[in-house]
């Protein structure tokens, strides 16, 4: 773990409210030379504490959408059948987010498709095809009232 000061944690904090900031900008709302702005920006991104940098798109704005929140239990939890489970929800573009959770089910996922059909079609490929998968649950997004992306800094 990196240790952060308090000009990593205001740099850091601006950034996650947007990204697309220039440099300069930056270095002036989080009152530093440039120069010194973009050395502390490329280590935090060398040290991977800015994992990426988005743009974050409004899924009403793009067309319809079907936000799922689904809790999967395995049959067997060996560390090597969850990383099986895991590695095949990377492949897929819709699932979001993935945790591992405890206690109740064994994962909790976030997917993001169309419509409802489409949802189908993404379960039977994820869940209804695989042995090791004893029980699913899914719960559907009736409205988005907060979604955040910023991490809290200590």
């Amino acid at each position: 773990m990196m240790l952060l000061d308090d000009l990593d944690k205001r740099i850091l904090q601006h950034l996650q409210q947007d990204a697309a900031l220039t440099n300069h900008a930056l270095a002036a709302l989080v009152h530093a030379s440039p120069p010194t702005c973009l050395r502390r920006v490329n280590r935090l991104i060398k040290e991977g504490v800015i994992a990426r940098q988005v743009a974050i798109l409004a899924p009403e704005k793009i067309g319809p959408s079907l936000t799922a929140i689904v809790e999967i239990t395995l049959d067997h939890q060996a560390s090597e059948r969850q990383l099986e489970f895991e590695k095949l929800v990377a492949q897929e573009a819709a699932v979001q987010q993935c945790y591992r959770v405890s206690p109740g089910p064994d994962f909790v996922l976030v997917i993001q498709v169309a419509d409802m059909p489409a949802y189908h079609a993404l379960a039977h490929r994820l869940f209804a095809t695989q042995s090791n998968i004893r029980n699913v649950r899914s719960f559907f997004s009736i409205l988005r009232s907060k979604f955040e992306t910023q991490v809290e800094l200590a």
